[in-house]
């Protein structure tokens, strides 16, 4: 599958922002429109998350011979890891249609109920982060998923009436990134929940060479291990760095991925060897060199590389923290002794670090 020529035409976003969200693991709208040619459309195709698929093989399997509609499944688990992907192969597995929506876009119980009184039988319905629905909106959702039926009220003040529509019987899968954010009265009625894991780097390296033969790009193992080694364990990662590094090796080289060819490419799009980019490594510069290791305040923190507080929190810090680069602290942000190394720095000595910060 191609990429559109001019994807700033057909997709409003300019190539600069594109690459500025690299090693983002939040959907783009270019990834969006290349992942719908890449994703696997059997369980049998998903590489990874093995215990998850064997779960969910069994649900649907158990289902298909009772002859009934699974129980409702939640994926949580951070972005990019497959959610969407698993929700559609759910769909595609029992054979029946899906209908997708996300949290944020549900504002009023009616459009859930607008919704929900659309499906036909033993659909699927995908809502994409559903900790953000509107209150009014789950309240409606809790009868919906256990008795199959919507209570729309008619009227108001005192004379207000409740006509109960029945629904067909469905499945609804809930993505989210912010498990801890659902209520306990929404969380309880999925009766399976699934956590998606980060992928090890064998199995990136798998995604990578099968992504790589749908996009009809050349790559060796080698090229495969290298793009892998920087995907911070993230499949969305993978292949968007994939594209990156084809359009080097088809402009630069002879349009073969290799390690060499792999490693110059990833190298001109600020992406090190950890898969950090120029963000991060200015978060870990301005803590090991500014601060001499911290601990610093997040606030201080971002005025330093002089980004918002939100963006170093929620882009560059989960990453980091993962790596063992950053640790948090009661007292603020500390680089660890990996950070320095990893700036080819020494260390300082316990009593070279100072204590303030406004954490």
């Amino acid at each position: 599958m191609e990429e559109p020529e001019d994807f700033s035409t057909e997709t409003g976003v300019s190539p600069a922002e594109w690459d500025a969200a690299l090693t983002a693991a939040e959907a783009t709208e270019l990834d969006r429109l290349v992942e719908e040619g890449i994703r696997p459309a059997k369980l049998d195709d998903v590489i990874g998350q093995t215990r998850v698929r064997e779960q969910i093989s069994l649900l649907l399997e158990g289902a298909r011979r009772r002859g009934s509609s699974p129980d409702h499944l939640l994926l949580s688990g951070p972005p990019g890891l497959g959610k969407t992907t698993l929700a559609m192969i759910v769909a595609a597995e029992l054979g029946v249609g899906m209908r997708q929506t996300s949290g944020p876009a549900i504002e009023r119980s009616g459009d859930l109920a607008a919704i929900l009184t659309s499906l036909g039988p033993n659909e699927v319905l995908f809502i994409d982060e559903i900790h953000r629905i509107a209150r009014p909106a789950e309240e409606l959702l809790y009868t919906a998923m256990e008795d199959f039926r919507v209570d729309v009220i008619v009227g108001k003040g005192p004379g207000a009436t409740a006509i109960p529509l029945e629904l067909e019987p469905f499945t609804l899968v809930g993505a989210t990134t912010r498990a801890g954010l659902l209520t306990g009265p929404l969380r309880d009625r999925f009766g399976f929940l699934g956590q998606l894991e980060f992928y090890d780097k064998s199995e990136l390296e798998a995604i990578v060479t099968r992504s790589a033969g749908i996009l009809d790009v050349a790559i060796d193992p080698a090229g495969a291990a290298e793009i892998a080694g920087r995907s911070r364990g993230t499949p969305r990662i993978a292949n968007r760095l994939l594209r990156r590094v084809r359009d080097f090796a088809q402009v630069r080289a002879d349009g073969v991925i290799n390690v060499k060819v792999a490693s110059a490419a990833l190298a001109l799009y600020d992406v090190d060897d950890l898969g950090l980019d120029r963000l991060d490594r200015a978060v870990l510069r301005a803590l090991t060199g500014t601060f001499n290791g911290g601990p610093v305040g997040l606030s201080t923190l971002a005025v330093a590389v002089g980004e918002q507080s939100d963006t170093v929190e929620e882009v560059c810090e989960p990453f980091l923290v993962r790596a063992g680069l950053l640790a948090r602290t009661p007292r603020g942000r500390v680089a660890t002794a990996a950070a320095w190394h990893h700036l080819g720095l020494q260390p300082p000595s316990a009593d070279g670090l100072f204590g303030s910060g406004d954490a």
